[in-house]
């Protein structure tokens, strides 16, 4: 079986689960993930919201949130736990520094360019950084910024492609285009990185994500120069995703015609399961009269359709009348909830049988 090397961490399998937020992966999902050897992701966009009775501030319980769910996580599993924490966060210093000091062992970065990553680390720190990219030309800025003010390269790298779930770091017209494909960008990530990996003597695994969704997918990845690859959607549908059962029915009723591209009010196009609330919101019925988090650096009230942040809260509870639930494009595959074991189990015989034949 092929392994995950990030610096000092292994993982038995090359699979990372997908930071999802709201409330999608917490400390349920990502520990189920890392007891089975893959690498379990703790998201940390809306913490504040689901942790409010710890505070009322929106900020604090936000901190308080993700300390929990890591020790939540840490009593659950033996294995490699990591947070998910977007650049495009109004918190997103508090949730990296809150993270490094509760030992988490990765945090992984994008909805941006986390140019400033390693300055939050301290003498002390263990945490690997991995950056969330769409482009090789991503990928060099950010290591050419890391080693100049900081003589730090990423421990690994996530190049995502435009088939993702939620936010997409494409314009609506790359999308659909092929020069823009996972199967494109996944090899000019990868030779970028090995120029990195060749000048400083660093080891720098090339992960892919974006749609995959089978053994098969995996497979492909891999003979493209993947070390290791990244599943959110699939994991949705097991019991030990932390969303509700409502979240995971709107999965398994979803057909390929019902997910679409959408504009968020973030400023960016998402990949999301058409709703009720959705159509409200192409009718313009939908209408926030103020913005109690300001959750999102690129969220403007006056402008913004609705609030994300309670829009997918909603959905992580199951209201689909007021929120929707972000999906990659294949998430319409999912017929049945199982275990992460099993899961995790039939992508590993799926990819087993491709690479034997």
């Amino acid at each position: 079986m092929k392994t995950l090397t990030i610096g000092n961490l292994k993982a038995h399998i090359p699979i990372i689960q997908g930071g999802m937020g709201v409330g999608i992966s917490l400390s349920g999902l990502a520990s189920a993930v890392a007891n089975e050897g893959g690498i379990g992701v703790i998201s940390s966009a809306g913490l504040g919201l689901l942790y409010n009775k710890l505070s009322s501030n929106f900020a604090e319980a936000s901190i308080l949130g993700l300390i929990e769910e890591l020790k939540k996580a840490r009593a659950k599993a033996k294995g490699i736990i990591g947070v998910n924490v977007m650049v495009a966060m109004t918190n997103f210093a508090d949730m990296v520094k809150t993270a490094i000091a509760e030992k988490a062992d990765i945090i992984f970065s994008g909805a941006g360019l986390p140019l400033n990553l390693p300055g939050f680390l301290q003498k002390d720190s263990t945490t690997k950084l991995v950056p969330i990219v769409s482009s090789a030309r991503a990928i060099k800025i950010i290591c050419d910024k890391w080693m100049s003010q900081y003589n730090y390269l990423p421990d690994a790298v996530v190049v995502e492609g435009p088939k993702a779930g939620g936010h997409l770091g494409f314009k609506e017209n790359q999308i659909t285009d092929k020069n823009f494909s996972l199967e494109e960008i996944l090899p000019q990530v990868v030779y970028e990185v090995s120029l990195f990996e060749a000048k400083y003597n660093k080891k720098i695994p090339v992960i892919a994500a974006g749609g995959i969704y089978t053994g098969e997918d995996i497979y492909r990845m891999m003979q493209l120069g993947a070390s290791g690859v990244q599943l959110g959607t699939r994991f949705v549908t097991t019991d030990e995703c932390d969303a509700s059962d409502a979240f995971k029915e709107q999965y398994l009723n979803a057909k390929e015609g019902d997910i679409e591209i959408i504009r968020s009010p973030v400023g960016m196009p998402g990949r999301a399961i058409g709703s009720h609330f959705i159509q409200q919101v192409k009718e313009g019925i939908k209408q926030p009269k103020s913005c109690p988090f300001h959750c999102i650096k690129t969220c403007d009230i006056t402008k913004s359709p609705y609030c994300i942040m309670l829009a997918l809260f909603n959905a992580f509870k199951g209201n689909f009348n007021n929120g929707y639930a972000f999906a990659r494009s294949n998430a319409y595959k999912a017929n049945k909830i199982m275990s992460v074991k099993k899961t995790i189990s039939d992508l590993m015989k799926e990819w087993k049988e491709k690479e034997f034949f």
